[in-house]
């Protein structure tokens, strides 16, 4: 085996390190460490967005979505990614500012002064950051342990070392100036892989005509494996619901907005940060379309093993090319999100954090980002050597949850009638019954759940909503109906017994 790979994982997660860890000496005060002390460039906060934006799921997972179900995934990954970032940068990145908030939750504390919505809210959002957080570990964790003499438990515990270092020291800067070097790397490795493996296959007529020949072989539709929507309306549908719908709720977003210097180029930098972020997973699924061509349908390859074949074939150094994108995408998002869920732990669930002086803030922050990131190389530990959970399930399930207090924070910023109540049962009846629907997904696909000849339409449908296609109706759809409907009714039904002590201004 090639030393290269190896050398470039120890490179990188130092380079990492070293350069997160830089940016402490601009991380003195709290307010510096959680949004840069509003003194962040356009251009940093571009590169942020688009990096915080685009994790493994959306480079490897990409690849290897498209290697089994066809090209529509990376088309809409890509426009889900768009789609979700622009969303918050039109709507709520300027009034997230004006309000100085640095938590989602914090708007419904300024709105009705609730602690309940408040620490809701982060609950919500921690059951997505806490699924990629555990995500981000384990994929180093695996490529760690698959590249060096290390163990699974050492790869992960190095992960939490890496994670815990610069975004402890660096903040918020240590997570966007990384940023910057993660995505240039992603898109000089891709396109430098994608180009390499183009010609290395004889040109692009003959990586269709070689996908082409497996689809049939596979006895696949050729026409839907290529089509724009290739999985069906219902999944793309699922896909931008659980992917973009979920975005104004997103943990990183109030700090990135609240950090900018200019205020005026929030929309501009949300934007270019959409678009760069909407490139990277057609690049992604460009190497899964070649990894088919290469190694046809029925391969052994999996999870990052199938972004890398093809780059190591083809010479060491695009096999560590390829490291380093995984490595990339992997730690621009995992950083943010660390940070975002320190920031929501001590802000939003710490009742002496209004006591506390802006050393003592700072102290909390850190200390809660290194305990959060060792017990998240714990679960992602346990999790590759004691089950056989799906990632990607997991990972959808955390997008969903974050639904309700997005649609929450919809309805306290532009309908002048959401009241406390409304928000409160919207949110909490959304949450349960999106782990509720996940786990009757569950529960249906281990028994096997079938409709019996003759059985009337209820259960059809039950069936059909709890095993489509092997995996169930995504649980955004219930995450955004349920407090879709339950925020307006109850706050038409039932007013606040105590007037709101403060109001959000919608007029700027």
């Amino acid at each position: 085996m090639s030393y290269i790979p190896s050398l470039v994982v120890v490179a990188y997660l130092l380079g990492t390190v070293l350069l997160g860890s830089l940016m402490a000496r601009r991380s003195q005060k709290d307010d510096d460490w959680t949004i840069a002390g509003g003194e962040m460039s356009t251009l940093v906060l571009v590169f942020a967005l688009a990096g915080g934006r685009i994790g493994g799921a959306g480079t490897y997972g990409v690849a290897e979505s498209v290697a089994s179900g066809g090209v529509w995934t990376m088309w809409w990954y890509g426009i889900s990614s768009f789609l979700g970032i622009l969303l918050v940068g039109v709507l709520f990145a300027r009034r997230f500012n004006k309000l100085g908030i640095q938590t989602a939750g914090e708007i419904f504390k300024l709105k009705f002064n609730s602690d309940r919505c408040q620490r809701l809210t982060s609950l919500c959002v921690q059951t997505e950051n806490a699924v990629i957080n555990i995500i981000e570990a384990y994929v180093i964790g695996i490529i760690l342990s698959s590249l060096t003499p290390l163990t699974m438990l050492q790869g992960s515990l190095i992960a939490a070392v890496v994670f815990a270092t610069y975004v402890s020291f660096g903040g918020i800067w240590g997570t966007a100036i990384t940023n910057v070097q993660h995505v240039v790397v992603m898109l000089v490795a891709l396109s430098t892989i994608a180009v390499l493996g183009i010609r290395e296959i004889g040109g692009w007529e003959n990586v269709t005509i070689s996908v082409g020949h497996q689809l049939e072989v596979s006895s696949r539709d050729q026409e839907a494996w290529w089509g724009f929507v290739g999985g069906g309306w219902l999944a793309v549908i699922g896909m931008v619901f659980s992917a973009a719908v979920h975005s104004p709720a997103a943990s990183i977003y109030p700090n990135y907005s609240a950090a900018l210097k200019n205020e005026q180029q929030l929309p501009f930098a949300f934007f270019w940060g959409a678009v760069i972020a909407a490139v990277i997973p057609p690049l992604a699924g460009l190497i899964g379309i070649l990894t088919i061509a290469r190694y046809g349908l029925n391969s052994d390859l999996a999870g990052y093993q199938n972004f890398t074949a093809i780059a190591s074939d083809i010479n060491p150094i695009a096999g560590g090319l390829a490291i380093a994108a995984i490595l990339a995408a992997v730690i621009s998002s995992g950083g943010p999100i660390l940070l975002a869920s320190s920031t929501m732990i001590v802000r939003d669930w710490l009742g002496s954090f209004k006591g506390m002086t802006s050393a003592g803030r700072l102290r909390a922050y850190r200390k809660v980002t290194i305990i959060y990131a060792f017990l998240s190389a714990l679960v992602a530990w346990w999790l590759a050597t004691r089950t056989n959970v799906s990632l990607l399930e997991l990972l959808l399930f955390g997008f969903a949850m974050v639904v309700p207090p997005a649609i929450a924070l919809s309805y306290s910023f532009f309908w002048s009638k959401t009241t406390e109540r409304g928000v409160f049962w919207g949110m909490c009846l959304g949450y349960l019954g999106g782990i509720s629907w996940f786990a009757l997904i569950k529960w249906s696909l281990w028994m096997n759940f079938q409709a019996s000849e003759g059985a009337s339409l209820l259960s059809r449908v039950l069936v059909f909503l709890w095993t489509h296609n092997g995996e169930g109706v995504n649980p955004s759809f219930v995450t955004t109906l349920v407090p879709l409907v339950v925020i307006p009714v109850v706050s038409l039904c039932f007013k606040d017994s105590i007037e709101s002590e403060a109001a959000l201004a919608t007029d700027y």
